[in-house]
């Protein structure tokens, strides 16, 4: 059976950190993701909420570095959930749970509010990678705006 999900999106607020009462770390937040479709009628694309539980250092990682309007890019699996409100009412709830989160777009696009230029910048997993640095090579482009660079030497050796 396969149960694997990846949504980008936009956080809708802050992410929330809470501990269970043996005090794993969980953080909730939710994330607004556009449909690849437009409404035929408006010409608009609809917008979903989906509510996304990160736990342990995953949980952690989103916490300290996602704020609100951050895009953000999310693997993990759906999970339903069903349980009973303060009045006694079933209800049934489906989240993402997340495996893994990325960076959707660069801090400065971030804070800005603007749209990524489609690279993820880092991530955290459950599986113990380090911090949110972008691996060598990799991350925003040169302020100048030059994408490219020159290699000062080739000896003819290839990299590997």
């Amino acid at each position: 059976m396969l149960n694997k999900i990846f949504i980008m999106g936009r956080l809708t607020r802050d992410p929330e950190l809470r501990r269970t009462s043996t005090g794993t770390p969980v953080a909730s937040f939710s994330l607004a993701v556009d449909r690849d479709f437009k409404d035929k009628s408006t010409g608009e694309r609809t917008t979903d909420f989906i509510d996304v539980v990160a736990w342990r250092q995953t949980g952690e990682f989103v916490s300290r570095y996602f704020t609100k309007g951050r895009m953000a890019v999310v693997e993990g699996r759906l999970q339903i959930r069903d349980w009973t409100d303060k009045d006694g009412n079933k209800r049934r709830t489906a989240e993402v749970v997340a495996d893994q989160v990325y960076f959707g777009d660069s801090k400065r696009d971030g804070e800005g509010g603007g749209y990524s230029s489609g690279y993820s910048q880092g991530g955290y997993s459950a599986g113990g990678h380090s911090a949110p640095a972008a691996p060598s090579g990799y991350g925003a482009p040169p302020a100048d705006g030059d994408q490219f660079a020159e290699l000062s030497e080739n000896d003819g050796e290839l990299p590997f």
